[in-house]
């Protein structure tokens, strides 16, 4: 991926939307769903990203009844004072939508490859996801998700031309099903340990930009899935609201508890600035420093 970097001022309302990071346990520690994109995208192309995308109109659900949770439950989850607890279950509802129209994991769920097969074709019909859910006599299991963070594109992005206000998300990943993709929109899934991830961008065998970096540096400090599970869910979902400068002629990207940054509280631990050098995105200190 060849990063451009946009010094453009974007003005335009950032767009809702989800990510999930999907993890599953492995001998070397807990691995996460990663899907490169099409080198022709026009976000991030040839990228590694998780999976996910922008908020849907069908997404907001009419008959809370067809959810699995209260919707003040999943607003309290998300922690943002301002946000309607429409929106927090829609929100959910897309991060659920997303994976699964972009890996086909049907996430929180028990599945057979023919109940998968019938869901995608109803999909395909026009049906919104939670309808054709119903249809199938099943609820989107919004439980099985749990809040990250939410990062808040600034208005100068530095790798892309758009804003976004992404909520992530960390799940299970279910068992008995595997991740596909559709050789569209991604030409590649593949499983990584969040510190080999990183080991291979430095490598420069895969390409990564700011927030799957400094979501994997996050990953890379628990030893379990269900460790990670249980620390998202002791804490409300950080705000990572970048704050990029350019100094020496070098892009900055800087992080809560950066001496730049407006926020002086840092929103985790490590590193708290990311500098645009030989060709990609870097800490100060190396590699090291993302551990």
């Amino acid at each position: 991926m060849a990063i451009e970097i946009n010094s453009d001022i974007v003005d335009t309302p950032p767009l809702p939307s989800a990510t999930v990071m999907v993890l599953r346990d492995s001998a070397s520690g807990p691995e996460v769903l990663m899907m490169r994109r099409h080198g022709q995208s026009s976000v991030l192309g040839g990228a590694h990203v998780f999976p996910g995308g922008k908020l849907d109109a069908a997404d907001h659900v009419p008959d809370a009844d067809a959810l699995d949770q209260p919707l003040a439950q999943l607003q309290a989850r998300l922690g943002e004072r301002d946000l309607d607890a429409a929106t927090a279950a829609a929100l959910h509802v897309a991060a659920l939508r997303e994976t699964f129209e972009e890996c086909g994991l049907l996430l929180g769920q028990s599945a057979t490859p023919a109940q998968l097969a019938q869901l995608q074709a109803l999909l395909r019909s026009g049906l919104p996801f939670v309808a054709a859910l119903q249809q199938m006599g099943q609820r989107p299991a919004t439980a099985a998700l749990v809040p990250w963070s939410r990062w808040i594109t600034p208005r100068v992005p530095s790798v892309t031309n758009k804003r976004f206000d992404t909520r992530f998300f960390v799940t299970l990943a279910p068992p008995g099903q595997d991740a596909l993709h559709d050789n569209h929109e991604a030409t590649e899934t593949v499983w990584l340990n969040p510190r080999a991830g990183l080991q291979q961008y430095w490598d420069n065998r895969i390409d990564l930009a700011p927030p799957q970096i400094m979501s994997l540096c996050q990953l890379a400090r628990f030893a379990s899935v269900a460790e990670l599970l249980a620390a998202a869910g002791r804490r409300p979902p950080p705000l990572v609201a970048p704050e990029p400068f350019d100094e020496g002629g070098q892009r900055v990207i800087c992080y809560p508890g950066d001496p730049r940054h407006s926020l002086p509280a840092p929103a985790w631990p490590g590193p708290t600035r990311l500098i645009y050098r030989n060709r990609r995105f870097e800490p100060e200190g190396g590699l090291d420093a993302f551990f």
